[in-house]
């Protein structure tokens, strides 16, 4: 399976929003949590999943969702395993790159 990229370029920033595909429209609850995995957002170019690490390279900020996305960021260490959020046992990261 693939995963939707998206990429927006704001005031200097690079966000990146990626999903797996099966998640995207789904809205994920546990507890107090919720998290919509709306297609406005992350629908963008759906993609395999190695294309993940040319844009988190270039991107400043990013919001992931779902095990392909994360597992990945893990992998090539951009986000730690041990700060990922789990709601109804899916994934979801966010990375911010601070730059000095």
């Amino acid at each position: 399976m693939k995963i939707y990229v998206k990429v927006y370029r704001v005031q200097g920033e690079v966000l990146l929003a990626a999903c797996d595909e099966e998640l995207i429209g789904k809205t994920l609850r546990e507890g107090e949590l919720k998290l919509e995995v709306k297609e406005r957002f992350y629908k963008g170019k759906l993609v395999e999943v190695n294309a993940l690490e040319e844009l988190l390279d270039e991107a400043t900020i990013a919001n992931l969702v779902g095990e392909r996305c994360v597992g990945k960021a893990i992998e090539l260490g951009y986000v730690d395993k041990d700060r990922v959020l789990y709601i109804q046992g899916i994934p979801h990261a966010q990375m911010a790159k601070l730059l000095w």
